[in-house]
């Protein structure tokens, strides 16, 4: 029987069956190689452009100007394409059928039936309703955000806070994980948050600095993503520090249980420490430099206060009666005292530039590593001059590339216009905090009504009974797995807005597909620090299968409550993209001029002229009184009044060593488990962006696996070959990873990279992860009752061979779709 394409396209779109047919039967029939057309984008990987053809992405090639691309736009394509992408409206079948009487143990059992559009949102703003009226804004959390996908209009956690705070209000998080113990210790020491501010300029470090010290950070594998369209300017500098180590001109140390890749590039000095003695090594220095008088009591007495407060713990005069020595700290720090001597006079013979990495301050006490930096970077008295002091950020968004001074656009609005336009203006909390530390949500579905301390308050853990979740992935970053089972099985509500079917959706109830950021228009700086220009986001494709932006999903749920025209301001997509940009050209003016919107968009790029060279804290140094720092008392606090009268035992008044509850080497736990595991940042992903992409994966899975790096040494102790699978546990859960041996890890580290997707064998609390999670194995506990940050490398391990059939890995693909009975 004859049937037409246009016919046969319509039955199957009718019937629901388009899962059964690619991408290619849903373009226009005369598609061919005639239609190629290549169109500029951008991404937290790079600008690029693509080469489109007969409606999809046929290639992906770096933007001209990025002289230093990732591999990881090779990865774009698999992204867009993957078997992960949510196709339709999906509502969980147990909650369909029962809501919030559901049986909470089949959260996570991967059941789903799908539904319209129109249902899907129905059921959204129904619960929504339900919350705040059977319950109130404690019950709504909606405060969760990551590493949202790039361009300033389509930022999805502005999309879904601003459509669910005109609906009510709802609990909110502070903090993030990437920094959050040093965001909330640093402005008590340094006066300001520090760790996302623009840094000392490269090429001033590059004439100034004698000895660059960089501590737990590994620049060169982290500098490949950056918060907006990323320049890869800092992986250029990079290139530049390597040929100045190779001659000579400047000296480079990476400080580090591991040979990072960094120090692989720069083919530099690397001293190994102990994992988590950081504090332990610097305050070794430090008294080194106190007692052969290497430190500058100038500054000390010009531009700090504490340090006669700090005095008596470092020599052995407090409390404690323990000396810092380099001896006292040998055998905790893994280094001979005579070498932690010679580290202490080397960075005391010139002009020495500390740069910090974010992970030292992911574990626990992780507040202590930071502040303790800055101590040593005080003594050595060279903050605020150029190629000195100490630096958070240079591994982050080419942090250091000078900028051009010019003024990017902004994004869409986070909030409501006015409090008046809520449908609820309920604002009672019932006692409970409506602002929480952002890792301990779980806390509260645990311990709801739990006191907390934080940050000289006390928070009031809320009876949180619905969670919203758009763009981000909590199963992703937040640690230990099993607990967050149990956390789950307390909530009524659960819904989750992405384009992949992430662990987070498959624990949802109701999940929403948005497209990529490849199917819909957008605008983005080029350059999160260095701001060169703006970069047209043009649509590379239409949305795939049933998915919609964020903008066009919020609109219709505002429309159930009719706010959706307070929602839009009466704009859609390309009149929000123009009024962006032509605010963004009327703030820069004629210093920066810019072309209209219209030409703009022809052209795709508007450069910004100009490299303005930058000192941090260099105002500071010149004039401390008219130029104080943020800190109570304006200058650097190396003992804070404020924090002593906390009283918090694991956050004194001036930065300790403190033994943690987990450290291998001899440490507590290290008997039973006696590995190490690091839980870094990836080097071919953005923490778990990109872990769906097969093409990026296929680079580097083990048996289709996460990989786990060892030494030679530990894989014949455990009896494991590379390329073996293994079982990765401890007494918090237990993973599948493959084998990788290295000679860049020591003896007792082990890595699993975060980000790797979370897919257990099923729902019930303890099961195995078939695909390598390290947050499986991690520790939920804070940094302290200063931060509340999380503690994820605070984790120990063992590992086995595993023997036996492997289970298929279940973490990535659709879910089980179950037919309507």
């Amino acid at each position: 029987m004859a049937i037409s394409r246009r016919g046969f396209l319509k039955g199957v779109l009718c019937g629901g069956a388009v899962a059964m047919i690619g991408p290619s039967l849903l373009v226009p029939a005369s598609a061919d190689a005639a239609d190629e057309i290549w169109k500029v984008s951008g991404s937290h990987w790079g600008a690029f452009r693509a080469r489109i053809a007969g409606g999809m992405v046929m290639e992906v090639k770096p933007y001209d100007l990025d002289q230093n691309p990732t591999q990881m736009l090779e990865g774009i394509k698999g992204l867009i394409y993957s078997s992960s992408r949510i196709r339709y409206p999906m509502v969980r079948y147990e909650w369909l059928k029962n809501r919030d009487k559901a049986n909470p143990a089949t959260r996570g059992d991967n059941r789903f039936i799908r539904v319209t559009w129109d249902r899907a949102l129905d059921l959204f703003y129904q619960e929504l309703e339900r919350i705040q009226t059977q319950y109130g804004p404690w019950a709504l959390h909606a405060g969760q955000n990551g590493w949202r996908q790039t361009g300033q209009m389509h930022s999805c956690n502005n999309h879904m806070q601003r459509a669910v705070g005109l609906h009510g209000y709802y609990v909110r998080k502070v903090g993030d994980y990437s920094t959050g113990a040093g965001q909330v210790i640093l402005p008590y020491v340094l006066g300001s948050t520090e760790v996302y501010a623009q840094g000392t300029s490269w090429p001033l470090i590059f004439e100034n600095s004698d000895l660059i010290v960089l501590w737990a950070n590994d620049p060169a594998k982290n500098l490949q993503v950056g918060w907006n369209c990323e320049t890869h300017e800092g992986q250029g500098y990079l290139l530049q520090l390597r040929d100045k180590v190779a001659d000579g001109s400047i000296k480079v140390i990476s400080i580090d249980p591991v040979k990072t890749k960094t120090q692989n590039l720069l083919n530099c000095e690397h001293q190994y420490v102990n994992p988590q003695t950081d504090v332990a090594l610097m305050l070794a220095i430090a008294h080194t430099l106190y007692r052969e008088q290497r430190y500058d009591p100038t500054f000390i007495e010009t531009y700090t206060l504490g340090f006669n407060e700090f005095l008596p713990y470092l020599m052995g005069e407090g409390e404690d009666k323990t000396e810092k020595s380099p001896e006292w700290a040998a055998p905790i720090c893994g280094i001979d005292a005579e070498q932690i001597k010679g580290l202490a006079r080397r960075m005391a013979e010139g002009r020495t530039q500390f740069m910090f990495g974010w992970g030292v301050q992911r574990q626990q006490h992780g507040e202590q590593p930071y502040w303790m930096g800055a101590v040593l970077a005080a003594m050595l008295g060279q903050i605020g001059l150029p190629g000195g002091g100490i630096s958070y950020g240079h591994h982050y968004s080419s942090i250091g590339a000078p900028g051009s001074g010019a003024s990017a656009p902004g994004a869409f609005p986070l909030n409501p216009d006015s409090d008046d336009e809520r449908i609820h203006k309920n604002k009672d909390f019932k006692g409970y905090s409506s602002t929480i530390p952002v890792a301990r949500w779980v806390d509260a579905l645990l311990e709801p009504g739990k006191k907390v301390p934080f940050n000289g308050s006390t928070v009031t853990l809320p009876d949180i009974k619905m969670m919203v979740f758009s763009g981000c992935n909590p199963w992703h970053h937040q640690q230990d797995r099993n607990r967050m089972k149990r956390a789950f099985h307390t909530l009524e509500t659960v819904v989750s807005i992405d384009y992949t079917w992430s662990a987070t959706c498959r624990f949802s109830d109701i999940v929403l597909p948005a497209c990529t950021q490849f199917e819909r228009n957008d605008i983005d700086v080029y350059g999160s620090y260095s701001v060169r220009g703006v970069l047209a986001m043009k649509k590379l494709v239409d949305p795939l299968f049933q998915s919609r932006s964020d903008f066009h999903i919020m609109a219709d749920l505002c429309r159930r409550f009719g706010r959706h025209k307070q929602y839009t301001r009466g704009m859609g997509e390309m009149a929000w993209v123009e009024s962006l940009y032509e605010e963004c050209r009327k703030a820069n003016g004629e210093k920066f001029p810019m072309p209209p919107f219209a030409q703009f968009w022809e052209e795709g790029y508007v450069a910004f002229e100009g490299a303005n060279p930058f000192v941090r804290h260099a105002d500071f140094r010149e004039d401390p009184e008219i130029n104080p720092l943020g800190t109570p008392s304006g200058f650097i606090e190396i003992f804070s009044r404020k924090i002593a009268s906390y009283q918090y035992d694991n956050c004194k008044g001036h930065p300790i060593w403190m033994e943690k509850a987990e450290r291998s080497h001899g440490g507590p736990g290290s008997e039973k488990y006696p590995l190490w595991l690091q839980s870094c940042h990836p080097d071919m992903r953005l923490h778990s962006q990109m872990c769906e992409s097969a093409p990026m994966r296929d680079k580097y899975a083990v048996q289709g696996r996460e990989p786990v790096y060892l030494s030679a040494e530990d894989a014949r102790r455990f009896g494991i070959k590379d390329g073996d699978l293994v079982r990765v546990f401890n007494d918090r859960g237990q993973l599948l990873a493959g084998a990788v041996i290295s000679d860049n890890f020591p003896p007792g580290v082990v890595r699993i990279q975060e980000g790797a997707w979370y897919g257990p064998e099923g729902a019930e609390v303890g099961s195995l992860d078939t695909y390598g999670d390290p947050n499986t194995l991690s520790m939920d506990i804070g940094t302290s009752k200063l931060a509340q940050a999380t503690s994820a490398n605070t984790c120990l391990v063992s590992i086995e061979k595993f023997t036996g059939k492997p289970p298929e890995v279940t973490a990535f693909g659709g879910p089980d779709e179950v037919m309507p009975s």
